[in-house]
């Protein structure tokens, strides 16, 4: 079994290459199946947010699996190779566990990773891509995320992006509740934001989703109305915060409409917080006048600034990960040595067979009971003992000495 670990991240990847090679949920299951399928590869998973893109993947060719990243995204290998990390074995071990318990992640200790990881689990189960090797380090990863939330501080006074998008809005305004705030999309990352903005009670709040039943319950919910996407260039001149997060391959806000938006304002500000990967907003409407524009990756320096309070809890978090990954090893490794025991015990079973039936017709005949237990005992013996006496007798120098120590650790023989 060959595990391993190919990736971007917020870390070794900006945002402008993180977005070129990001899934979406919908096509998800048929990408496993097809790297599966096509690429030697055994058993595979694909994480996908807005701060990576992971595939874990039991396989004996990872530059396959680079290969197919590109091939599936339809961009040049060499656009992505500088920002990979292919992690094998212990460390992807060792990646899997801290990115679960949010190590890894933008904002040091969040639980939303968590569940990210699940639900790409679900889908690799879903399309049939996870076998033992993946179905037991994702229970073991979930097991250390649990045993790192228990056991630390890793989520004390954590910084959200959802809470830093109210901190940034506060620079802009000086009071939420003098403003109203559009929710484009209406999935976990909105709903969380919407939650901290809605706490400090703006004048209106508008949700708007491809689907306007999901974004009429989450509207109903917060007290606001919905609105299509469709709807959004009629309602944006209204909006002075605007937080957006859908799955969608190509921008929703271009730069053409924010400009004719912000004249309809009479240059009025207007704050906008793109969380979605691909981008939700064309990059340019930053450089406009009066918008404030930020990314995820802009998001980071407000986070940082609460990270002091939880670099203790992260030290204990490594300590209990690093005990986990030896432990893991230690089951791959036993993992590795199953078709060898099963061939012995079949082995050993054949020999048995053969000899109880020889038995068995000896008993038929009427010989002695006694003397055919007697005769089946020695010829088992003789059978089991045979390989290795053959091997001893047959080996020199340092082969011989290192065979008899082994055979004696074996069959626990203690020299007086």
């Amino acid at each position: 079994m060959q595990l391993f670990t190919l990736g971007i991240n917020h870390q070794s990847a900006p945002l402008a290459v993180r977005e070129q090679v990001a899934f979406h949920a919908e096509t998800l299951e048929q990408a496993l199946h097809d790297l599966v399928d096509h690429r030697q590869v055994k058993e595979a998973a694909i994480l996908s947010t807005c701060n990576r893109t992971e595939i874990y993947c039991n396989t004996d060719n990872p530059l396959q699996t680079v290969e197919w990243l590109a091939d599936y995204h339809h961009i040049k290998k060499q656009a992505i190779e500088p920002h990979l990390y292919t992690l094998p074995q212990d460390e992807a071990v060792k990646h899997a566990f801290r990115v679960a318990s949010g190590l890894d992640s933008m904002v040091l200790g969040e639980t939303q990773i968590l569940g990210q990881m699940k639900q790409a689990v679900t889908t690799a189960e879903r399309a049939g891509t996870l076998g033992t090797l993946l179905h037991k380090l994702f229970q073991r990863t979930f097991s250390v995320a649990k045993e790192v939330r228990t056991q630390t501080e890793i989520g004390a006074n954590s910084v959200s992006m959802a809470a830093a998008s109210v901190r940034l809005a506060e620079r802009i305004f000086p009071s939420i509740s003098e403003q109203n705030v559009l929710f484009i999309g209406a999935g976990e990352m909105i709903e969380l934001c919407a939650n901290h903005f809605a706490a400090h009670h703006p004048r209106h709040i508008t949700v708007a989703n491809r689907t306007v039943e999901r974004a009429q319950a989450l509207a109903h919910r917060l007290g606001g109305s919905a609105i299509t996407l469709n709807e959004l260039p009629d309602h944006l001149a209204a909006q002075d915060i605007i937080i957006t997060s859908t799955a969608s391959p190509l921008p929703i806000l271009g730069k053409g409409l924010v400009e004719r938006v912000i004249k309809q304002r009479k240059h009025r500000p207007m704050f906008m917080v793109d969380l979605a990967v691909p981008r939700d907003i064309e990059a340019e409407v930053g450089e406009l006048d009066d918008v404030f524009l930020y990314s995820v990756d802009d998001l980071a320096q407000v986070i940082e600034a609460g990270i002091g309070n939880r670099q203790l809890a992260a030290e204990e978090a490594e300590a209990i990960i690093e005990v986990q990954v030896n432990d893991f090893m230690h089951w791959m490794e036993t993992r590795s040595v199953v078709p060898t025991i099963r061939a012995l015990r079949d082995h050993a079973e054949r020999m048995r067979r053969n000899e109880l039936e020889h038995a068995q017709r000896l008993l038929a005949r009427g010989e002695d009971p006694r003397e055919v237990i007697a005769q089946i005992s020695r010829a088992l013996t003789n059978k089991f003992l045979h390989s290795p006496s053959h091997a001893l007798t047959h080996a020199t120098g340092e082969d011989l000495a290192q065979l008899e120590a082994l055979l004696r650790r074996l069959y626990n023989i203690h020299t007086e």
